[in-house]
């Protein structure tokens, strides 16, 4: 069997001589491949052979680069917001998010991310409609590419306030934490759904649905999702009889029978209509 040596992709001609390796060898060689400018013209070598198996895997690496493409432009799609606004000259766009208004046990946490432009993250997108590893996968990168601060509000506070007010509290203390990360204040703050935060002096602009519109409030959905997916997955080790590790404290039918058999917890939201007291 050929090595990788002889399958280097800065070595085009190789690729002439097809007919010497087995459709094995093109399989393995094809899935190393990245979507790149050399990738079409593989593409075009491996559909010059005559045997099927080999057309196949030139028609999947097809689909592969049909795939990055509607990346980007979906990328390109959810950047127009924030393009329209650098190019009225603002800088440091902070996008707003939170996980957790509905659930009847544990923190509402908010997110706030600022992207950097240079340093393009793709498959952004809300948190909700993409896969736990997917999630975990854009939550590093995220945190290795953007700058971001994180806001909670506790059950107790859920009960003090009530859900909304909470959630503008944990987006304030969002905003507080990422600010020592910045050389200068926010110039505007996007924020998911129709209600800005209240007594901040930063301009805000509210977008509905702005978490699978807008790469930055994508973001910080994100960056909220997993962060309280990791809080409660830890609560559930103390109170593994509410089966949190798969209801993650929403109201789940095996979370309001444990509801009904052991009471509540003192993480529950007692003000929740569901949660005895």
């Amino acid at each position: 069997m050929k090595s990788d040596q002889d399958f280097k992709l800065d070595n085009l001609k190789k690729l002439e001589n097809l007919k010497d390796f087995t459709i094995k060898e093109i399989k393995v060689f094809a899935s190393k491949l990245e979507v790149d400018e050399q990738l079409p013209e593989i593409i075009k070598f491996l559909n010059e052979d005559s045997r099927k198996g080999v057309k196949k895997i030139a028609a999947k690496l097809q689909r592969k680069i049909s795939k990055k493409e509607a990346i980007i432009t979906k990328w390109k799609q959810m950047n127009e917001i924030e393009a329209e606004l650098f190019a009225q000259g603002h800088q440091l766009i902070v996008g707003i998010d939170e996980a957790g208004r509905g659930p009847l046990a544990g923190p509402v946490v908010a997110a706030a991310v600022i992207l950097d432009p240079d340093h393009k993250i793709y498959g952004l997108d809300d948190s909700k409609k993409l896969s736990r590893k997917k999630r975990e996968e854009l939550f590093k990168e995220i945190k290795a590419k953007a700058k971001f601060g994180i806001g909670k509000a506790n059950s107790s506070e859920i009960d003090k306030y009530n859900i909304r007010e909470a959630t503008f509290v944990a987006m304030k203390r969002a905003v507080k934490d990422l600010l020592p990360k910045l050389n200068n204040n926010p110039d505007i703050l996007l924020v998911d759904g129709n209600a800005a935060i209240p007594n901040l002096t930063i301009e805000q602009k509210t977008i509905i649905d702005g978490d699978a519109d807008v790469n930055a409030i994508a973001a910080a959905s994100i960056i909220a999702k997993v962060t309280r997916d990791d809080i409660i997955f830890e609560y559930a080790k103390k109170y593994h009889e509410y089966s949190f590790k798969s209801n993650k404290g929403y109201g789940t039918a095996e979370h309001i029978a444990a509801l009904e058999k052991y009471g509540s917890s003192p993480i529950h939201r007692k003000s929740f209509g569901r949660v005895p007291e």
